[in-house]
Parts: C-alpha cells; sequence; structure tokens
C-alpha cells in the first residue's frame, strides 16, 4: 500500500474513531485509549475504510489524438484517473459541464454517479456517442479514485479476480502500409510471434486497393477477395497451426461481401472474423454468423449494456468485443461480459486507448469468467509516445501477457508532462 493511502486511512479512521467515542465509549476508557486501540486494529487488519467528508472538488481533462484523459480532484489531495476514446473530439465543454453536476459529491459510489449523468441527460444523447464516450472516461476515474481512496484495486472493488494476468493480442497495425503484399503480413506476424505474442491482428478493408472499382461502393470484387485470402493465408503458412489470427474489416462491407470473406477464410481458422458489416444491422449479423464456422466478432461500436441485448440473445456474434474506454465505463464493462457470459459468448475487449485503458480494462477482465483475449497495439511497443503519456513502473507486456496491477485504483497515471507534447492544439489543458 501507498504512503499516502496509508496516511489518508489513518487520518479517515482517526476521525471515525473521535466520532463513535463520543457516543459509545465506557466510563473507564479514555477517548485517546479508545480512538488508539481502534487504529491500531483497523491498521493491523486489511480493511476499507471511507471519510465521511472526501468530495470531488473539480474535474480536469486533457486531449491527445483520438483519446480523452480525465482527472477527478478531491479535498483530500487524492485524484483519479480515466480514459476515453473514439467519439470524444470537441467534447472539452460537456466533460466540464458533467465535471460540475459532481462536485461537492463523494466519489466513492462510481455506480450511483455514473447513472446519475446519463438519467440526467436522456434527452441530451445520453444513449450512445459522444456523451458515453465522455461518461466512460469519468466513470473510469471515479472507479480509480475510489480504489485508492480505499486502498484497493478497481478489480477487488468489482468483486475479486478469475486470474493474474490478461492474455492479448497484436494488432499488427500493417494498415499504416500502403498496399502490403503478403509477404509484408508475413513479416509482421513474424515479428509480433517471436515478441512472445500468441495471437496476431489483421485489417484486410482497404479503400485504397487498386482492384476496387468504385470507391464508394464496399462490395468487393473477385481481385480483392483475393487479395484478402492470399494475405491471411501467408499469415497462416508463417505462424503454423497453433498461433490465433483475427482478422478486422472495420464494419465497411455490404452483407454479399461478409458473408462471402466468412466462408472463404474457414480453412485458415481463425479466431474471429471482426465487423464485417456496419454496427447499425443486427439482422446481418445473425446471418452471416448463422453460415459461416469462422466466428464472426462485434461489439466495439455498440454503447451501453442494453445495445448489446439483441446482438447477444438472438445468436448475432460468437464474439463480443465491447471498447471499456468507450462503452460506458468499467461497471457497464462487466454488465456487458455478465450478459454475454448467460448467453455462453466469449469476452474480448477492444483496446486502442493507451495503457491507462488497457489496464483499467484488464481490471474488469480479470473480474469475469468469460474473459478471452485483450485487444494491443504493436505501435504501443515502439513509439515513445505511449511510455510517456502515463506513469508505470513495469513492463506493459511480458510474453504475450498483461499483468493486472495489485496497486489502489487502476494502478497507472497520467503524466501531464509526457501528454502535454501530444496535447490537441487550441484546447485546453488540464485547466
Amino acid at each position: 500500500m501507498s504512503n499516502y493511502t496509508k496516511q489518508n486511512r489513518r487520518s479517515f479512521l482517526s476521525k471515525a474513531a473521535l466520532a463513535g467515542a463520543g457516543v459509545m465509549a465506557a466510563p473507564m476508557l479514555s477517548m485517546s485509549t479508545y480512538g488508539q486501540g481502534l487504529i491500531d486494529a483497523k491498521e493491523r487488519t486489511p480493511q476499507a475504510s471511507a471519510p465521511s467528508d472526501l468530495k470531488i472538488t473539480d474535474i480536469k481533462c486533457g486531449y491527445s489524438g483520438g483519446g480523452l484523459f480525465v482527472k477527478i480532484h478531491t479535498n483530500q489531495d487524492i485524484w483519479g484517473c480515466g480514459e476515453g476514446v473514439d467519439a470524444v473530439a470537441g467534447t472539452y465543454y460537456l466533460v466540464k459541464r458533467l465535471g460540475a453536476q459532481l462536485k461537492g459529491q463523494s466519489p466513492l459510489n462510481p455506480n450511483r454517479l455514473a447513472e446519475q449523468l446519463r438519467k440526467g441527460a436522456f434527452f441530451g444523447g445520453a444513449q450512445s456517442g459522444m456523451f458515453v464516450a465522455v461518461l466512460t472516461a469519468i466513470e473510469a476515474a471515479l472507479w480509480d479514485l475510489t480504489g485508492k481512496a480505499l486502498g484497493l484495486p478497481v478489480y477487488q472493488l468489482l468483486g475479486g479476480k478469475f486470474r493474474d494476468k490478461c492474455r492479448v493480442y497484436c494488432d499488427t497495425e500493417l494498415y499504416t502500409a500502403r498496399n502490403p503484399v503478403p509477404e509484408d503480413y508475413a513479416k509482421a506476424a513474424r515479428g509480433a510471434v517471436d515478441r512472445g505474442y500468441t495471437a496476431v491482428k489483421f485489417d484486410i478493408d482497404d479503400a485504397r486497393d487498386p482492384n476496387k472499382f468504385d470507391r464508394w461502393n464496399w462490395t468487393a470484387s473477385n481481385a480483392e477477395l483475393e487479395r484478402m485470402f492470399s494475405a491471411i493465408a501467408a499469415v497462416r503458412k508463417e505462424v503454423g497451426p497453433h498461433i490465433d489470427i483475427c482478422v478486422d474489416m472495420h464494419g465497411r462491407y455490404d452483407g454479399t461481401t461478409g458473408r462471402k470473406v466468412a466462408k472463404m477464410m474457414e480453412p485458415l481458422n481463425l479466431m474471429w472474423l471482426e465487423e464485417p458489416v456496419p454496427a447499425d444491422n443486427i439482422d446481418i449479423y445473425k446471418t452471416i454468423t448463422q453460415e459461416t464456422s469462422t466466428p464472426i466478432c462485434a461489439g466495439e461500436n455498440f454503447y451501453l449494456a442494453y445495445g448489446y441485448t439483441r446482438l447477444l440473445s438472438e445468436a448475432g456474434i460468437d464474439i463480443v468485443m465491447p471498447d471499456l474506454q468507450k462503452c460506458g465505463g468499467l461497471g457497464e464493462g462487466q454488465r456487458i461480459a455478465n450478459l454475454a457470459n448467460l448467453y455462453y459468448v466469449p469476452f474480448s475487449p477492444h483496446m486502442v486507448g493507451s495503457f491507462l485503458g488497457a489496464m483499467a480494462t484488464a481490471h474488469v477482465c480479470a473480474s469475469v469468467p468469460n474473459f478471452h483475449i485483450l485487444e494491443w497495439q504493436t505501435l504501443s511497443d515502439t513509439e515513445p509516445k505511449w511510455k510517456e503519456i502515463v506513469t508505470y513502473d513495469k513492463p506493459f507486456i511480458e510474453k504475450g501477457f498483461l499483468t493486472v496491477s495489485d496497486k489502489p485504483g487502476i494502478g497507472v497515471e497520467i503524466n501531464e508532462e509526457g501528454l502535454k507534447k501530444y496535447a490537441v492544439k487550441d484546447v485546453p489543458f488540464f485547466e
């Protein structure tokens, strides 16, 4: 336990002991003796005690690329960190507006406070998109703050853990290359496996494919289909039968192409085919899923637990992948995982955030039985930015696994100085 947690806990318990002594102390027991005995007992016994006067004083934020980073400050000199992604551009004033509603309240009720913000904006866009993405960052920061105040890691607040570490797959991000050939795919896969990963992911959608007949139509031509298959076949040949391969289509194609690709990929034994069609038509997902033995994965563009009900109850997918930096938060992520577990569907979260987001997600992954695998970006291994914007004293990933932090809260801090180097221009930065 950190020094600041011990000090804050001693201060909180001292106040609690003095208050209790005024009502319950026996005549022969002095105030100081009673209070000290209680404090000593509490220090010897692992127990969470919350201060009645812990209050939110401010919420500040900064933006970097597609990420929103939030800090919730309190009157006890402790804070919580959270992250949102994708649907967060231009949301500075939404963060400030929601933060103003939390000022003066205890942060130790993350579920209640998240519900307060969401239900309070029923007509303000609280069903999906930007509102939920911002709420997600704030909600995660509340969990982090609660864990720090109580001296407990987030997974413990969520009910404990099933595992100490989470398997991750390496998104090779080969889409950054222009017109890669099968040999490029094989080389990228080999590089990831040599670094200890047991699962890799490749994107096969490409708006720049010279074989496209129409830039705006996403019905794949035969030449496009051949390109897709040849690329992933080269990966399978390179890594052998035991390395898992994920393939992402980013929801760009139509039902006809999605069905063809799912069937075409069957001999390659994929771990999954991700988002072959957009997220807005569950009936097409059902058709594709039921026609192929290739597992179909989706969920990063659905919001809140209710967004997954039909997808799961009508067997629209085989694997669910909510993004816990935009789906509604860590509590909501656990509810989605538990809902999926009722249908025996694996929980494999999407993750394109920083290591703060990855670790926050890992706490949820540790807390549910049906966790499968977590996304990790290969550029997070190589670009200095990702280590500069957070504070963490251990390796991020080791041999394809992320070890869940046992520190109070999430266990990863925002490094404001590092993040400032990459801050979005002309947007207030933690002001």
